[in-house]
């Protein structure tokens, strides 16, 4: 009987060749043990969580990636993000009701997720940890989703789908509540945008179809509905990673490993702050999706709200932590380490973003999150 271990690596083997994967799932050392920063030893747990977190970061680039084609600042010699050919006028003047500097946040935050991923992919691979599963990510495999074809996009078949998002918006009311934690099992938090998390929503134009009718400062409905659903789309990927990081830090054990996650994780929180903050400027405006046939709704959350939607509450609010029995105290939340790296991957999937993804994709992307949540640091 093959145990579970086993039959993990068999479903890697089945995607990855004998060769590439003759240490399957186990970092390659070079040297004695010792750390990381003296002699080029990460141990199996660390390589693991770092090995999840470059894939997420892959992940998270590729869909940057579609946002910047169309919606972020572009430039004839831009050598941060590829694949910049002009952007989408009418979708970025769109994003703008949320902001007037949304293409330069959309920019810079593509630029940072690039960034992440190509880091922690030459630190693994400077330590001689094996890293095939990320390659295959980085490579054609499995950027198989067809992604935009309206103006500014390259065309590009892609890993990550923003075409038939369904996006939970209660992070809004989980950052705003203060009475309720769901590292302490509370799970009912407001919605900032309950409609979004029904049916299946665009938050890019699927084509020149969903931009037509809007002129440069008079943006029809419909598009207005898919910039301002992208814009509570950053918030929720950039909440996802501020949680992430510091969950995954508990488990680590190299003090090297542990800089990198609480220096990237800083950054995604200063992503999130971003996000919601300018999502909080949606104006109100119906749409139902003439292809999905989803409908949204976007109220002003600037005026006459309660606490737990109220727009301008862009600093965590304290909430209980650890045992109720002490003060309430603001933190990012949850960091509950315990399936972390599982329940980032659901989160994910839940969200509509790997829609019309293989089953090979799934395996690997399980496989990793697995091993990541396994990591103990006293090992």
């Amino acid at each position: 009987m093959q145990t579970k271990k086993q039959a993990t690596s068999l479903r890697r083997r089945s995607f990855l060749s004998a060769g590439m994967m003759a240490a399957a799932g186990e970092a390659l050392l070079t040297g004695p043990r010792a750390s990381a920063q003296s002699t080029g030893y990460l141990n199996a747990g660390d390589a693991a969580i770092l090995k999840f977190l470059a894939a997420v970061e892959i992940l998270e680039a590729d869909l940057w990636i579609q946002y910047a084609e169309l919606g972020g600042t572009q430039t004839q010699k831009d050598t941060e993000v590829p694949g910049l050919s002009g952007g989408n006028p009418l979708y970025t003047d769109a994003l703008t009701i949320l902001d007037m500097d949304m293409p330069q946040y959309i920019h810079d935050n593509t630029d940072d997720e690039i960034t992440h991923a190509a880091f922690i992919h030459a630190y693994l691979v400077s330590l001689g940890v094996n890293v095939s599963e990320l390659d295959l990510l980085n490579g054609p495999h499995f950027r198989t989703i067809k992604g935009s074809t309206a103006q500014g996009s390259s065309g590009k078949m892609r890993l990550t789908n923003l075409t038939q998002l369904t996006i939970d918006t209660s992070f809004w009311g989980r950052y705003r509540a203060d009475n309720a934690n769901p590292d302490l099992g509370d799970m009912k938090f407001a919605q900032a945008v309950p409609s979004l998390n029904i049916g299946q929503h665009p938050a890019i134009p699927r084509s020149d179809d969903d931009t037509k009718g809007s002129t440069i400062g008079n943006p029809t409905d419909h598009l207005k509905a898919i910039a301002f659903t992208a814009g509570f789309h950053f918030a929720f990927i950039e909440q996802g990673g501020t949680s992430l990081y510091p969950a995954l830090a508990q488990r680590v054990s190299n003090p090297e490993v542990l800089r990198i996650l609480l220096s990237i994780g800083g950054t995604e929180i200063m992503h999130f702050q971003t996000w919601q903050d300018k999502a909080g400027n949606a104006t109100p405006v119906t749409d139902t999706d003439p292809i999905t046939k989803a409908t949204v709704t976007f109220v002003d959350l600037t005026m006459n709200q309660p606490e737990t939607l109220q727009a301008n509450l862009i600093m965590p609010e304290p909430c209980p932590f650890l045992n109720r029995k002490f003060p309430i105290c603001s933190i990012i939340r949850p960091t509950q380490t315990n399936g972390a790296a599982m329940g980032a991957v659901a989160a994910l999937t839940a969200d509509g973003l790997f829609r019309g993804q293989s089953d090979e994709f799934f395996d690997l992307l399980a496989d990793l999150a697995a091993d990541a949540d396994r990591a103990n640091r006293f090992e």
